[in-house]
């Protein structure tokens, strides 16, 4: 199918042009239409290979060549769905700079408890990421892109203060949005698919805990990673299976929530390796 097309849009007045925009700045607008925007053709991809519906495309034939995107999109969208706009018209729609050319209107999709508890029945010792009140865009996707790295079964968003599909968030987790297994859902929730799936609960935290590499986390569990302001609630605490602690050296008393998510992660890979 080719999409070389009439629909060519030159002014930033257009009413969809006007749509993309209010769908990248307004959360409430999202949260009412179930429709949020995608830039940039890897995460464009990533979107409709992981099964999401995309209702609109927009392209720059200027940024991005035609035939660039043909494969992507090729048997998955109509071509009167797919709009060719100018370099001002993509710059005015554009959330953040670089973002290749093409922009994307996707149907939102439920990110039950439920779903990610069908596609881990079949896993024998799941690994779970949890984050419970994580506010900042960039460190939700940070820890997307480490779960996708470490082959995290499933990802938990506790509580999440955060619009899952926010601009920023999709964009710093490279796509892993869309790809990794993820739930929203609260605290209780989680504790209690947990618990009634015998899966063991390590939190992250200072106090009454040991080094995380003495920690078997070959076995069935969740790492809870808690607030950047804050750590985790109460609930985890005392839900807490074991509690676990990365060493620091140095006279600062924290590190970055991603970062951490990462090292405990990577232990967990590392543990998971080698017990093979």
């Amino acid at each position: 199918m080719s999409y070389i097309n009439d629909n060519i849009i030159t002014s930033s007045q257009n009413r969809k042009v006007r749509e993309v925009i209010l769908l990248s700045q307004k959360s409430r607008e999202r949260a009412r239409q179930k429709l949020f925007v995608v830039e940039g053709l890897r995460e464009v991809k990533a979107c409709i290979d992981s099964g999401f519906a995309v209702t609109t495309v927009f392209h720059c034939p200027k940024i991005i060549p035609t035939e660039e995107i043909q494969p992507v999109l090729s048997g998955k969208i109509e071509n009167r769905r797919v709009f060719e706009v100018s370099e001002d018209v993509y710059a005015h729609m554009a959330y953040r700079a670089g973002t290749e050319g093409i922009i994307a209107i996707v149907e939102e999709k439920p990110r039950t408890l439920f779903s990610v508890a069908e596609k881990l029945s079949d896993i024998e010792s799941p690994l779970i990421l949890v984050a419970e009140k994580v506010e900042k865009p960039g460190n939700i996707g940070a820890i997307l892109r480490t779960a996708d790295a470490c082959g995290v079964d499933a990802v938990l968003l506790c509580d999440c203060p955060t619009d899952i599909y926010n601009p920023n968030l999709i964009r710093a987790s490279l796509g892993g949005v869309f790809t990794q297994n993820i739930a929203e859902c609260t605290t209780p929730e989680a504790i209690g698919y947990l618990k009634n799936n015998n899966i063991a609960i390590y939190t992250a935290q200072l106090q009454d805990s040991l080094p995380y590499y003495d920690t078997d986390m070959t076995k069935a569990c969740a790492i809870v990673m808690g607030s950047e302001a804050d750590g985790i609630t109460t609930a985890w605490r005392e839900a807490s299976d074991k509690k676990v602690l990365i060493p620091m050296l140095g006279k600062l008393d924290s590190l970055n929530v991603s970062v951490s998510a990462a090292i405990l992660c990577y232990e967990a890979l590392r543990q998971r390796t080698q017990h093979k």
